[in-house]
């Protein structure tokens, strides 16, 4: 019986890992960095299932920038050595395309957050570079939050969201943290969860 239950494991484990798309990486300088990252990054696409999360195959390891999302999404090698703070920002830029890939249900939650927040502090470190950009991030930052939680677990998934608190888009992350059930009910009403 142990055995029956071990090979149907063994089924529905292979059968995660194949349905994920397979990543095109590339090392923008070919550093020791960014070759660590990128197998980093593949490890962890073999643990947790992130087809849902995945907008674009196509990834850029760039060992001294900012993570973005456009027009390649690109990570940097800051977390090597934190494998949630890396998974994390890679579903936070992957959450920027999936955002851009349905306009709509976009501009109607960011019209409802506006209402909301009408004053957002704009520049490093509280927040985006822009008023809009704030918006965009109340989107993602919960996006990715559910995400992790959905990954992680609900404890390391709070963990991660507290360093992001600390760290950029201080403000944002804050106001997500505290407010969750709002953020998660504006994502839901807007039809911008991916996977329902």
């Amino acid at each position: 019986m142990r055995t029956l239950i071990a090979a149907i494991a063994a089924a529905l484990f292979s059968t995660t890992v194949l349905a994920q798309p397979q990543l095109n990486l590339h090392y923008v300088h070919d550093s020791p960095q960014e070759k660590q990252t990128g197998e980093q990054l593949l490890r962890l696409m073999n643990q947790y299932d992130l087809s849902k999360w995945i907008v674009t195959q196509d990834i850029n390891i760039e060992e001294h920038t900012i993570p973005h999302s456009n027009p390649v999404l690109t990570l940097h090698t800051r977390h090597l050595k934190d494998d949630a703070l890396l998974l994390s920002t890679f579903v936070h830029e992957q959450m920027h395309r999936y955002l851009v890939q349905h306009p709509e249900d976009f501009a109607q939650a960011v019209a409802e957050l506006k209402k909301l927040y009408p004053k957002t502090p704009v520049g490093y470190p509280q927040g985006s570079d822009t008023r809009d950009g704030n918006y965009e991030h109340f989107l993602v930052i919960d996006l990715e939050w559910q995400a992790d939680r959905e990954l992680f677990g609900e404890l390391a998934a709070r963990q991660v969201m507290e360093f992001w608190a600390h760290d950029h888009y201080t403000w944002i992350y804050q106001t997500v943290l505290d407010h969750r059930n709002q953020f998660d009910d504006i994502v839901r009403k807007h039809h911008l969860l991916p996977g329902v």
